[in-house]
């Protein structure tokens, strides 16, 4: 008798695709709205205390704003994915494609208009930060329940940290460095994309493709056999 086949499971290569849109977001948010991350909040901190020391080209008021408006993103998918705790994960990644995939369409017609090289008008730059930045919180609170090991999508500090720690040079076994390369090369991608998309015609174009690239991704992944056996947790 031979052992069934079991068919993996199409998250990690959701979340691959994720990870190529997070660097198109960082392309746009640092490029685009005068280098404020909406994706990765590290170096939000990390530029508000450069503000806060009164560092020229540094401004308070868009980096708390990023901060903010990823909490409150955050937040909102927390309560979504104890909502959906233990129905199928279907509909919860749905869900959660939808939000952000709407929040970054609604950004690019905000930037319609929007001149990045000058920064005008300045209230679109606080209104693409909101958006993209509750986006980008919704994004990595579910990603976060979802708990794939090596794949958080918008955060590589750990991975590159892993990559070396855990390698045979270290004395380890290489555990998911398939992963791990891969998570760092679709950040890679999608910010060497995102900077061309930018430089070359402006924010609209990157984030439409950035929310149809998180819809088209999670509507593939859903009709992918194995998900329909998925329960969220």
């Amino acid at each position: 008798m031979t052992a069934a086949k079991t068919t993996p499971s199409p998250l990690p290569w959701l979340l691959l695709l994720l990870s190529v849109t997070t660097g198109l977001v960082d392309a746009i948010s640092v490029l685009g709205l005068g280098k404020v991350f909406t994706a990765n909040m590290t170096g939000n901190i990390v530029f508000l205390g450069f503000a806060a020391a009164g560092t020229p080209g540094f401004r308070v008021a868009p980096y708390l704003a990023a901060v903010a408006a990823f909490m409150i993103g955050a937040l909102a998918a927390g309560l979504v994915g104890k909502g959906h705790a233990g129905l199928p994960l279907r509909r919860w990644l749905l869900v959660a494609a939808l939000v952000e995939a709407v929040l970054l369409w609604i950004a690019a017609g905000v930037a319609v208009g929007f001149d990045f090289a000058i920064q005008s008008p300045d209230y679109k730059i606080f209104a693409i930060i909101a958006l993209t930045g509750v986006a980008m919180g919704f994004r990595n609170a579910t990603i976060r329940q979802l708990k794939v090991p090596d794949l958080t999508t918008t955060v590589l500090t750990l991975t590159v940290t892993g990559l070396a720690a855990d390698s045979s040079l270290a004395g380890g076994s290489n555990p998911n460095w398939g992963r791990r390369i891969g998570s760092v090369a679709a950040i890679f991608l999608g910010a060497a994309i995102g900077a061309f998309l930018v430089t070359h015609g402006g924010l609209v174009a990157p984030l439409l493709l950035a929310g149809m690239l998180v819809l088209a991704g999670t509507l593939a992944c859903m009709l992918h056999p194995a998900a329909g056996d998925m329960v969220a947790g």
